[in-house]
């Protein structure tokens, strides 16, 4: 059926094409390319229930007719279906017609619309490219977008996965920033008060992988910024390993780490930084020898 309606949309932008006089009528020619789009978007979801991800050219064919009559938002929208059918079968492709999208709403004005969209991108960089540079760009020009509209909350979300990605690959000013910014602003919040312990902590573990002595200033820093953080587990937690660290005491240091763990779960991100932390302490003794 969708080999069909392909064959019928080709005969009908042939004779739109072959029929295009100098004095042919130009709402005629409209609605015959009017009709093109509903085929295709017709096709593509078809394709869809059939699980053929070749939905994805129906609606980036049905997108540029959209552009040709100057139906930017009907556009858009195809262009983002298209990119959606194309997630898995050809992440580049599904890029692309993201991209396009992404355009278009900047062009309206729609910067909420085109951060969200951002997002969906840098998943796919993460999930499906494996490239966390251009997730993490992605993720960057999204809170750009955000802030930009005042939804500080959903810009704070998309650095903090940029915060996430930047120690991971030992990027810590860039990390320690974002999650300093994002506890100074979670502190001032009746709702969000709680997680200021969290990004303090983690911008904590950053300092310690640069350097001890910068740990033991920012845990005071945060001690003194949100007198709260005092009395948490991560905190006693840093003061533990900091000073498992100053006596060069590998075994304290894992005690402390299982401790916490027993009660609050380490995730795989604190594990690593955890360990790299770690692996500090254990050449240092090395070198010691």
């Amino acid at each position: 059926l969708c080999r069909v309606i392909f064959a019928q949309i080709a005969a009908e932008q042939n004779r739109t094409v072959s029929n295009r006089e100098p004095k042919v009528n130009e709402a005629q020619g409209s609605s015959k390319t009017e009709e093109a789009c509903d085929m295709y978007v017709r096709a593509a979801n078809m394709y869809k229930m059939a699980k053929n991800w070749s939905a994805g050219n129906a609606f980036s064919q049905a997108a540029h007719l959209h552009l040709q009559m100057q139906s930017k938002h009907d556009a858009a929208t195809n262009f983002i279906d298209a990119g959606n059918a194309f997630k898995k079968a050809d992440p580049q492709e599904a890029i692309n017609c993201l991209n396009r999208a992404i355009e278009i709403y900047t062009d309206m004005g729609r910067f909420t619309i085109a951060a969200k969209h951002h997002i969906t991108i840098a998943e796919i960089y993460e999930t499906e490219m494996v490239d966390i540079d251009k997730a993490i760009a992605h993720y960057e020009q999204a809170a750009d977008y955000y802030k930009g509209e005042e939804s500080t909350s959903s810009a704070n979300k998309c650095l903090l996965k940029v915060a996430t990605y930047a120690a991971q690959l030992e990027q810590y000013p860039k990390a320690i920033e974002i999650y300093e910014q994002v506890g100074t602003h979670a502190m001032d919040s009746t709702l969000l008060k709680y997680s200021a312990k969290d990004h303090f902590f983690k911008a904590a573990l950053c300092h310690f992988c640069v350097d001890m002595l910068n740990a033991k200033l920012a845990v005071q820093k945060y001690e003194e910024m949100f007198p709260a953080f005092s009395d948490s587990r991560e905190c006693k937690l840093l003061k533990k390993l900091l000073d498992a660290y100053e006596e060069q005491n590998v075994e304290a240091y894992t005690d402390s780490v299982k401790e916490f763990d027993t009660i609050s779960r380490l995730d795989q991100w604190l594990t690593t930084m955890l360990l790299r932390i770690k692996k500090t302490i254990q050449d240092d003794e090395s070198d010691l020898r």
